[in-house]
Parts: structure tokens; sequence; C-alpha cells
């Protein structure tokens, strides 16, 4: 183990590019998958390279090396780790097992209880109105899943928009959304420098949600005004800075990279559909192979080592 098990937390570094990149030139649905991807893989990887890294420092130990059979000259001749790095990469292990479970755990509540109060709500075609003057409208995951809306948002909607919202929150329900968000969310528990991808996932999403909802009504210009719209009516605190925002990217075709993500969604709607780039989707592609491949070499080396180490 030399090169090949640092190789997972060093691509980690590139999440920020990916997470910059991806969601501005790649199809939404695509990037989601991609960076959903990454996040899972990454996070996976870098975990296995702290264990393979803990686990090489363990036979360094004399009091371990004795109970395991092994010879702790031939480690240190053999396998260049320092103590010290393992000893760093067991603590990082814990932490990111730690936060993993955690995160695991109160994600499998919040989708329980959320599958348990969409099976009790009263719907018609997976629809709930409820009276409530906020505009308001979300999608609750269950077998089936609803479309809440609130009666505030109905009012500030007219009837086109109405339908623009349904199909926008129905398609959370139909790509199963919360997966992806859950997959990311877990490999950036397990990693931080991974939580770009984590916070871009929650945006692909939303773009993708936005695309189905223009092909459904056949009509970009009308929903990027009902993102707009629906966005400027939830954040009424907030009215004077987010209408100036709002009503600036209308009238623009550019994507403002740096803006927040609803003026974001609103010019990528204006603007003409984004392609699956496929360079790149393979540079991407190239990047989690090239981290499988790592950690598998990685794993390979341990296992030679421990076979070396134990035959002395």
């Amino acid at each position: 183990m030399r090169i090949a098990v640092y190789l997972p937390l060093l691509l980690s570094l590139l999440a920020p590019l990916g997470a910059r990149h991806l969601p501005e030139r790649c199809e939404p649905r695509l990037a989601t998958w991609l960076l959903t991807a990454s996040a899972l893989v990454l996070g996976a990887a870098s975990t296995v390279s702290l264990g393979l890294l803990a686990v090489a420092g363990l036979i360094r130990i004399p009091v371990l090396a004795v109970l395991g059979h092994w010879s702790v000259h031939a480690a240190q001749r053999d396998d260049p780790t320092e103590l010290s790095v393992s000893l760093i990469a067991g603590l990082l292990l814990g932490g990111a097992v730690l936060m993993a479970a955690r995160m695991l755990w109160r994600r499998a509540r919040t989708l329980a209880a959320a599958a348990l109060e969409a099976a009790c709500l009263p719907a018609e075609n997976g629809l709930v109105v409820v009276e409530d003057e906020a505009p308001d409208a979300f999608a609750i995951p269950g077998m089936p899943g609803r479309v809440v809306v609130s009666t505030g948002m109905l009012h500030t909607l007219n009837e086109t928009e109405h339908d623009i919202l349904l199909a926008h929150e129905r398609a959370h329900l139909t790509a199963h959304h919360y997966a992806f968000i859950t997959l990311a969310q877990l490999g950036a528990a397990a990693n931080p420098l991974l939580r770009p991808l984590a916070t871009a996932v929650t945006y692909t999403i939303e773009r993708w949600a936005d695309e189905n909802a223009a092909t459904t009504t056949g009509d970009r210009t009308r929903v990027a005004r009902t993102v707009g719209k629906a966005a400027l009516a939830g954040h009424a605190a907030r009215a004077r800075s987010s209408m100036s925002a709002a009503l600036g990217i209308l009238g623009n075709r550019t994507r403002p990279v740096g803006a927040g993500p609803v003026p974001r969604r609103v010019a990528a709607l204006l603007a003409p559909p984004l392609g699956r780039h496929p360079a790149l989707a393979a540079a991407t592609l190239a990047v989690l192979v090239s981290t499988s491949m790592a950690t598998a070499e990685a794993a390979h080396d341990l296992h030679a080592l421990l076979e070396t180490v134990g035959a002395w």
C-alpha cells in the first residue's frame, strides 16, 4: 500500500469541481446520477482506505502482533505506512462510521415518518390540500406518496400554474428523488470533503423536476415564471431582496453560477435544454473507475502484506 490507498482520499478533493460543473453543463437527470454515484463511490472508497491504513498500523503494535502471529519487523520492512498515519486514519475511520450510521438512522426515521404520514392523509389523485394561508407545496414519499399544497399557494398561482406545480412535485415522487438525496448525503457523512456533491444533488433534483414540468406542459418560459412566482410567494419575509433577484433573472438568459438556486433554475429554464455532455460524463466515470480500481489494489496489497508478515 504505497499510492493506491491514498488515491480515493486525493480524488475526493475534486468534489467541488464536479459539484460546480456537472449541474450547469449536464442534463439534470444525468447530473443527478453522476453526482450521487460520485458521492457514494468516493465516500465508500475513502472509508475503506482509512480502514486499510488503520489495519496496516495495527500489525505494528507488538501486543497485537503477538496475538495475530505477525512479524513486526516484516511489517516495517514491507509497508512504508507510518504508525502515526495509521493512528490518524483509525480515528478518522471511527468518525466516518459514526457519522454515516447517525445519518442513516435519522434518515430512516424521517422517511418512515413521512411514509406513515402520507398513508394517513386523505388525498384525491395523490393530492392533499391543506388550509393554510402560507404559500407552500411539497412531496411526501410513501406507498403511495402524496403531493401537499396549501390553499395559500393555490390562491397565489393560476390554473395553468397549478398544473406546472403538480407536475414538478409529482416528478419528485415518480423519480424517487429522496433516494438520491439519501445516498449523496450518506457519502458526504462518511467523507466531509464530498459535501459539495450532496448540496449539488439537492439542486439537480429540482432542475430534474423543473424539466419534467417543462416537458409535460411544453412551455419552458411559463414553467420558469411559475418557479419564480412560487419561490417569491414562499419567501414573503424576504420579499424585497428575493423579488429584485428573481425579476432581474427573468429577463436574462445566461446561467449565473454564483446566484442562488432559484434564479439559477429560472435562468436554466429560459435557456435551451442542456445536453448530456459526454466528455464531462466520461471524465466523471473515469474518476469513479480509477477510485474503485485503486481501492481494490490497496485491499490486495494489504492482503499480500498480511500473508507476508504471517508467514515470517
